[in-house]
């Protein structure tokens, strides 16, 4: 669409020099040189061309890739020797998956069993605790009960004395 205008042939002089007038008319021309065209049919044209051109250049694309996929897996799976090459290498890379998947849960249950023994030494620990305070609680409480119950039991054995001395004394 675009022409260009070039001399095939014709040399320029070696010994031509430009001057600042030219030089500062020609850096002013690339300044305002510009890829849009400058009609309106210019413009309407390239839309139209590019509207064709990306969807050819889009196919054209997605067909090399699609030719490329298919030589590659054609090279490839060519002769029994090449499909058990590619058998073994998905093997060695299946193996080796399951190995790490293997290893990754053996780690977690080690883990697991890890945090858990530790959780359960912590409670049986606390409830270990607990019971040895609350049974030396008990222990205590029922020594103070003893001991009241006795000084109870004495008081009452005065008054009961204290209440026949006084019945013996009146008779």
């Amino acid at each position: 669409m675009a022409t260009s205008t070039s001399r095939s042939g014709a040399r320029k002089p070696a010994n031509t020099r430009r001057t600042p007038a030219a030089s500062r008319n020609s850096a002013n021309a690339s300044t305002t040189t510009s890829t849009q065209p400058k009609t309106a049919v210019q413009q309407v044209q390239d839309i139209a061309e590019r509207a064709v051109l990306v969807p050819v250049g889009a196919s054209l694309l997605a067909r090399d890739n699609l030719v490329s996929t298919v030589r590659g897996l054609a090279t490839k799976y060519s002769t029994r020797a090449g499909l058990e090459r590619e058998l073994r290498r998905y093997e060695r890379r299946g193996a080796t998956a399951r190995n790490r998947l293997e290893r990754q849960v053996r780690r977690t249950r080690t883990r697991v069993e890890r945090q858990l023994r530790h959780r359960r030494n912590r409670v049986e620990r606390t409830v270990k605790q607990n019971r040895r305070t609350f049974e030396r609680q008990v222990r205590s409480v029922r020594r103070d009960l003893e001991k009241q119950s006795e000084l109870v039991s004495t008081r009452i054995d005065r008054l009961v004395a204290n209440a026949q001395d006084l019945l013996a004394s009146d008779s």
